[in-house]
C-alpha cells in the first residue's frame, strides 16, 4: 500500500509538472524563436547581421549572470516567489519588444531593452524548475521522470520554435515578440493555480552562510560536480553550434526557407525531445545508470559529429545529426538528475543555477564560434566539436563515479 502510495504521487501532481513543464517550453520559444527570422529582421530594422546577432546573444548573456542571483534567492525565499515575478518580466520585455517593432521608425534599441528584460525573467524562471522538481517528489525515482519531462519540454520547444517563428512571421514580422506576454501569462496562471508551495520551501539562508556552504559543498565535491558543469555547457555549444549550421545548410546550399526550414531543422530536434523523455523514464533513481548513459550520449553525439566531415548531402545530415540529437537528449536529464538528487534542498537552487547559467554559456558560444569556423574550414569545426565531445565522455567516466549502493557522496555534512 505504501509502494501504491509513492507510485500514485506524480499522478496526483500532474498539472504541477505540466505547469512547471511550461516555463522551459516558454522560455525557448522566447529565444529561439527568433532565429530563423533574423534575416526578416535586418531588412525590417535595417540592421547589419552582428547587430541582428544581438538580439539572440543580449538574452542569454544577461542570463548567463544572473542565472547564480536567480538560485541564491530561490535558496532563500522560496521558489515560487522567484518564479512569479521572474514571468511578470519576461512578459513585459517581450510586450516592448512588439510594441517597439509597431509604433517606432528606430526600434532596435528599445528592442535590446525589451531582450535584456526577457533574460532577466529567464535567469529567474527556467533554471530554478530544476530544483523545484526536486523539491516536490519524496521519491528519486519521480524526480527523475519529471526532469525527463521537463527536458523533453525544453526540447519540444526547440522543435517547435523554428516552425512557430516562421508562421507568426509570416502574418507581421513582428508578432513573435508578442506571443511571449501570452505564452508567459498562460504560465504564469498555471504556476499559481497548480504548483503548490513545497513544505519548508523558505529557508534562514544567510550570505554568509551561502558562501560558506557553496565553498565546502565544492571543496569536497569539486570533481564531479565541475565535471557535470563542463559536460552540460559542452552539450549545449555543440547542440546550437549544429543547429546554426544545419540552419546555414539549409539557406544557402538547398534554398529551404521559412516554415519548411523549420520542420527540417526540427527533426533532430525531435530525435532529441524524445530521447530526453525516454532517458527520463529509464534512469529512475539509479545514478550509476545515470553516469552509463551520459558517457553513452556524448560519445555517440561524438561520433555524430565527426561523421558529418563525410558528406553534405540533405537526408544524410538530417540522419547524423538526429542521432547526434539522440546522443544529447539521452544525456541532458540525466546531468539534471544527478544534480538534484545529490544536493540538499537548501543548497539545490543555487548548484542547478550555476549548471544552467553554464548551458546558457554553450547556448550563447555555440553560433558564435560555428559562424567564425565555418568561414575558414567547416572541418576545423568538426574537429573542435568532436574534441570537445571526447573532453565531455572522459570527465564523464573519469569523474563521475557514483558508488552503487550509496550513488554519490552525500552533501548533507557540507549543509550543517
Amino acid at each position: 500500500m505504501k509502494e501504491m502510495n509513492k507510485s500514485n504521487e506524480m499522478a496526483d501532481k500532474k498539472w504541477g509538472i505540466i505547469s512547471i513543464a511550461s516555463i522551459p517550453l516558454i522560455m525557448t520559444l522566447g529565444n529561439s524563436m527568433l532565429i530563423p527570422i533574423l534575416p526578416l529582421m535586418e531588412k525590417q530594422l535595417n540592421i547589419s547581421k552582428l547587430q541582428s546577432s544581438y538580439i539572440i546573444t543580449i538574452y542569454s548573456v544577461v542570463a548567463i549572470f544572473l542565472i547564480p542571483v536567480a538560485g541564491f534567492l530561490s535558496d532563500k525565499f522560496g521558489r515560487k516567489m522567484i518564479i512569479i515575478p521572474s514571468l511578470i518580466i519576461a512578459g513585459v520585455g517581450g510586450a516592448i519588444c512588439g510594441w517597439a517593432s509597431w509604433k517606432l521608425d528606430s526600434a532596435f534599441t528599445f528592442i535590446i531593452i525589451g531582450r535584456v528584460l526577457q533574460g532577466i525573467g529567464a535567469a529567474g524562471a527556467f533554471p530554478i524548475v530544476l530544483p523545484l522538481v526536486g523539491d516536490m517528489f519524496k521519491r528519486e525515482e519521480d524526480v527523475s521522470a519529471s526532469l525527463g519531462i521537463i527536458e523533453t519540454s525544453n526540447t519540444f520547444g526547440k522543435v517547435l520554435s523554428p516552425i512557430l517563428g516562421s508562421f507568426l512571421a509570416g502574418f507581421l514580422w513582428f508578432l513573435p515578440f508578442f506571443s511571449i506576454p501570452i505564452f508567459s501569462i498562460i504560465s504564469l496562471v498555471l504556476i499559481i493555480f497548480f504548483v503548490k508551495k513545497p513544505k519548508d520551501d523558505e529557508h534562514a539562508l544567510s550570505f554568509g552562510r551561502f558562501t560558506k556552504n557553496t565553498k565546502q559543498i565544492f571543496s569536497e565535491h569539486w570533481r564531479w560536480l565541475t565535471a557535470v558543469f563542463v559536460i552540460g555547457a559542452i552539450l549545449m555549444f555543440v547542440l546550437f553550434g549544429l543547429l546554426f549550421y544545419l540552419s546555414s545548410i539549409l539557406e544557402d546550399d538547398y534554398d529551404f526557407t521559412g516554415v519548411k526550414k523549420g520542420f527540417l531543422l526540427a527533426i533532430p530536434l525531435a530525435a532529441l525531445c524524445i530521447a530526453s523523455f525516454t532517458a527520463g523514464k529509464l534512469i529512475k533513481d539509479h545514478l550509476n545508470r545515470m553516469k552509463w548513459i551520459i558517457f553513452a550520449g556524448v560519445v555517440l553525439a561524438g561520433g555524430a559529429v565527426a561523421a558529418t566531415i563525410l558528406s553534405k548531402q540533405l537526408i544524410y545530415l538530417l540522419v547524423v545529426f538526429s542521432i547526434c540529437g539522440i546522443g544529447i537528449g539521452a544525456a541532458l536529464p540525466c546531468l539534471d538528475a544527478i544534480l538534484t538528487q545529490s544536493i540538499e534542498k537548501e543548497m539545490r537552487g543555487t548548484i542547478t543555477a550555476i549548471f544552467s547559467s553554464m548551458r546558457f554559456a554553450g547556448v550563447a558560444a555555440g553560433p558564435l564560434v560555428t559562424a567564425l569556423l565555418m568561414e575558414k574550414n567547416v572541418g576545423s569545426m568538426v574537429l573542435l566539436f568532436s574534441s570537445l565531445c571526447l573532453i565531455a565522455s572522459m570527465l564523464a567516466f573519469k569523474a563521475i563515479k557514483p558508488d552503487k549502493d550509496n550513488p554519490l557522496p552525500d552533501l548533507e555534512p557540507a549543509l550543517e
